[in-house]
């Protein structure tokens, strides 16, 4: 297992944070209040533990199969059903929603090998990643991938402790599935809209592996 580079300055900080309430806890509170200087200090280190594998890459053989799609990310499937997209397709698709909690991998990765063809960044609000109107109101980044004749977006999506969307990826960009595409912190959600022949095979509330778990087939 290995941190992801997007961590590096939180981590930096966050452990020079600890360092200071660990020093200040020993030099003026422990001495008084023993059992209150053990509280904190195991608080002060397990919030360092917790920010440390927020960022953690684990070691994963990750899917390369040019007929399956597979998530992009870790987390739950809340939502699988028939949608008319707001922006890029016009057709109707099949949209996949994968919630991921502070506690998953954040790493985003490509679904699919191919080119992309459209990546973009949008302003919006921070409402709950499970909220309805999450997917179209919320600050999210969306990418389209081509993949063969066939067309999927991935919308990364921020949330109410989600302030971050990092995305990596731009047009004429040839990816290769498993690649990252992107990092969101502290807890979001992403979206797929595949197309609607596209074989689905999974459940609402599976948890899924991102590069690893087979969401639906071409």
């Amino acid at each position: 297992m290995r941190l992801h580079k997007e961590g590096l300055a939180t981590i930096l900080i966050s452990t020079a944070i600890t360092a200071v309430v660990l020093w200040l806890t020993i030099l003026l509170i422990a001495p008084r209040y023993p059992i209150l200087g053990w509280i904190i200090g195991i608080g002060i280190v397990g919030l360092l533990i917790f920010i440390l594998s927020f960022f953690r890459i684990p070691n994963r053989s990750y899917v390369d199969d040019q007929d399956v799609i597979v998530a992009p990310c870790d987390g739950t499937v809340v939502v699988i059903e028939e949608v008319q997209p707001d922006e890029y397709f016009t057709d109707r698709r099949l949209q996949l929603s994968i919630f991921m909690s502070p506690l998953n991998v954040h790493v985003n990765r490509n679904p699919v090998s191919g080119e992309v063809l459209y990546s973009q960044y949008h302003k919006g609000k921070y409402l709950v990643a499970w909220h309805p109107k999450s997917s179209t109101d919320n600050e999210r980044h969306s990418v389209v991938y081509k993949h063969r004749e066939k067309e999927l977006l991935v919308k990364q999506i921020a949330g109410a402790l989600a302030k971050r969307i990092v995305n990596y990826l731009k047009p004429g960009d040839v990816v290769k599935q498993g690649g990252e595409m992107g990092f969101i912190k502290f807890g979001s959600r992403v979206d797929l809209l595949l197309p609607l022949d596209a074989k689905v095979d999974v459940k609402i509330n599976q948890k899924v592996k991102g590069g690893v778990t087979v969401l639906a087939r071409w």
